[in-house]
């Protein structure tokens, strides 16, 4: 017997939803908080006793959390409301009057060789020209594809037999990664990864082959360290 779903199907409009809410970030933990750890937490057995649960124990995730009420997530919903009218559909019309058959051809090109080219370039670049070389103790090697598929996981840092993570990340110049927060699923990732190797997951944001949250690699530091220990 199927298990009754209480998900609403909205259609055709769900590409656009999930494109303007994940785009502008309004289901981060820092907006609604951390929904799986609640729901494992709460263990419900219905519908109801999770609602219940959740606007009773639910606070926004971050250095001054807020109670997240009906009100709160109300209130999100009209700020994606307002994201989609006044800016993903005016840029969607004209990106549609303006596609061509050839920005589809070039697209595709682009997509499978230069920027799968670049951003390997730029992830062994990250690796082996700036973490290697401050951690030449540690053996560094690209992550299996199921691993890196199923964990996020680009390269491991084995210590002796255990190992730690590296995600690399490219920024923009003017991106606030300060605010990154990993979603849900990869919270579970790193934890999965962290029970069976030994280490964490460290997320290295990077423009080019240039390491912008230079405080990570302090904490990698660390955690050779605790790993050496272990």
């Amino acid at each position: 017997m199927k298990n009754k779903k209480y998900s609403k199907d909205f259609g055709k409009k769900e590409k656009v939803l999930n494109y303007a809410c994940q785009t502008y970030q309004l289901s981060r933990p820092d907006k609604v908080g951390a929904v799986m750890a609640l729901i494992r937490e709460c263990q419900p057995k219905s519908i109801l006793e999770w609602e219940k649960w959740y606007f009773e124990k639910a606070y926004t995730d971050g250095k001054n959390p807020v109670k997240i009420t009906k009100e709160v997530l109300h209130e999100l919903g009209e700020r994606l409301y307002v994201k989609i009218t006044a800016i993903v559909i005016p840029e969607w019309q004209d990106a549609f009057k303006n596609l061509t058959l050839q920005d589809c051809i070039d697209y595709i090109c682009n997509l499978t060789i230069q920027r799968t080219f670049d951003g390997f370039i730029r992830e062994k670049s990250v690796v082996t020209d700036n973490i290697a070389k401050k951690f030449p103790e540690v053996k560094f090697v690209e992550s299996d594809p199921e691993l890196d598929h199923a964990g996020d996981i680009d390269y491991l840092g084995y210590v002796g037999k255990k190992a730690f993570g590296i995600q690399i990340k490219p920024v923009t110049a003017k991106a606030n990664f300060g605010n990154y927060s990993a979603t849900e699923r990869m919270k579970a990732s790193f934890r999965d990864f962290e029970a069976k190797y030994g280490g964490k997951v460290f997320v290295v944001f990077s423009i080019d082959d240039e390491i912008k949250n230079t405080d990570v690699l302090k904490e990698i530091k660390k955690e050779i360290n605790h790993l050496k220990k272990g």
